[in-house]
């Protein structure tokens, strides 16, 4: 056991991380961020590893899109804990295209630059997950259900890559997204409840 803890420790440290980044994600604790940020770090280092080159990328992007996060949950509307929004009618449009184009663009960088036997699944998840976090950003609750979908194609791609470890991450994802919803809606119902209560 030890042994492979010792060989395996980027993927647990991956594991811990990615875990804890979810569940805070669900509390609406914007220490989500910080910690999502280190994720970002390690998996990068374990993408590259493994060859899964978009998945590597993506976590340069989250990072990136962790520091927006982190900025709007401190300083935009979403700062508040109790914030949570659906997703605008008018956006959906154009996440579902961000999602197709992002996709689009990711194989064929994939499939000409890299030596990647997973470029469809690849580029699918990271597009969408791109999709999820900027709605995650924006406290969208609809973000969860784009997580899930990503999450479980995840599982599939880790294991098809030998990553094990990070595809029982994912599998954990899965129960934190639907916790991170039902915590989301429970929240949403009782502000909601709230706000339209007779003074």
């Amino acid at each position: 056991m030890l042994d492979w803890l010792i060989t395996e420790w980027p993927q647990v440290l991956g594991f811990v991380t990615g875990a804890i980044c979810v569940l805070l994600a669900g509390l609406r604790n914007v220490w989500t961020y910080p910690i999502g940020i280190a994720n970002n770090v390690v998996l990068f280092i374990v993408f590259i590893g493994a060859g899964v080159y978009a998945a590597a990328g993506l976590q340069i992007v989250y990072l990136v899109m962790g520091v927006h996060g982190w900025w709007r949950w401190t300083r935009g509307v979403e700062q508040s804990r109790t914030y949570i929004a659906d997703a605008p009618r008018r956006a959906w449009p154009w996440l579902v295209l961000a999602g197709l184009v992002g996709t689009a663009v990711l194989v064929w960088v994939l499939l000409t630059f890299t030596d990647s036997e997973l470029a469809w699944a690849d580029a699918a998840t990271t597009a969408a997950s791109l999709v999820a976090q900027y709605m995650l950003n924006r406290k969208w609750i609809q973000n969860w259900f784009v997580w899930i979908g990503v999450d479980i194609v995840f599982v599939g791609l880790s294991i098809a890559a030998g990553l094990w470890v990070i595809a029982a991450l994912y599998v954990l994802f899965i129960g934190l997204c639907v916790f991170g919803y039902t915590s989301w809606r429970r929240v949403a119902v009782e502000e909601r409840s709230r706000v339209e209560a007779p003074a």
